[in-house]
């Protein structure tokens, strides 16, 4: 016993020391009796066979919309952040409820409730027309070379989105991007939003894909992690105000534009 813990401190000690001098040792792994069951080596990502793309705020600049959303609540801005988030709330309340509407009635209904609370009243008309900017919103500057880099290094490109599929056909063809994909599926046509674990695996599915070969990109961390738990690959678009799920493991890649992450995936 008194070798073993002399061996396990060498071990710790050297191990300390490569780090210092910036060099990656091999871990060992302890059983909970402490004796040696091998050793596990760092492993890098695989180039992932199909990557499928969130759509609103990874590809699209939503500055449009937050402006008419603010507008309509009485001139609020900071209350965006708060319509979003219930949004995804009730998209996620009638997904557990086993019930579907469209995204975008349940963008009106979350809207006119954050009004109520704020004391202001939102007809259906006018949460219709805040919301309605979100057809015709540019892509973000990057998005455009990125997708066409991904396209010419072979990559399958497929948008996954909350929307509908009327929605997201219109969507991405407003922004001009709407031929580099290969497909587009929207959850309408399993009836359950993301971060569903069904709407992932529904997704991989479709595109005739195992989950380990699928990569998700996208600018919210509450997809990356449900990707993530679906058992697929996932990279991070950390766009302004958007952090990763702490609880959740690390996506694959994490840079601040989607063209920093198609050059990496170029490299695979």
């Amino acid at each position: 016993m008194k070798e073993f813990k002399k061996s396990r401190r060498n071990f710790i000690n050297k191990a300390i020391a490569l780090g210092g001098l910036g060099i990656v040792a091999p871990s060992l792994v302890f059983t909970a009796k402490g004796s040696s069951i091998g050793v596990k080596e760092e492993q890098k990502y695989q180039r992932p066979k199909v990557l499928f793309f969130d759509v609103n705020e990874t590809l699209l600049d939503l500055n449009a919309m937050k402006k008419s959303i603010g507008n309509a609540l009485g001139g609020r801005p900071d209350l965006v952040s708060l319509w979003f988030t219930t949004m995804l709330q009730y998209s996620l309340v009638t997904t557990v409820g086993n019930q579907y509407h469209d995204f975008g009635k349940i963008g009106g209904a979350a809207l006119k409730m954050v009004g109520l609370n704020n004391g202001v009243v939102i007809t259906d008309e006018q949460a219709g027309e805040a919301i309605k900017p979100i057809l015709s919103l540019p892509a973000h500057p990057e998005v455009k070379e990125a997708l066409i880099l991904l396209k010419k290094e072979g990559y399958t490109l497929v948008s996954f989105t909350n929307s509908s599929n009327k929605a997201v056909e219109s969507q991405l063809k407003n922004a001009g991007i709407y031929d580099l994909f290969d497909d587009r599926l929207s959850i309408e046509d399993v009836g359950k939003f993301k971060p569903h674990y069904d709407a992932y695996n529904w997704a991989a599915r479709k595109m005739g894909f195992e989950s380990k070969d699928c990569m998700l990109i996208a600018a919210h961390g509450w997809d990356v992690a449900g990707a993530n738990w679906a058992g697929w690959q996932t990279a991070f678009v950390s766009r302004p105000g958007q952090q990763l799920f702490a609880l959740a493991n690390s996506p694959e890649i994490n840079e601040k534009d989607l063209l920093l992450i198609a050059k990496q995936l170029a490299k695979l």
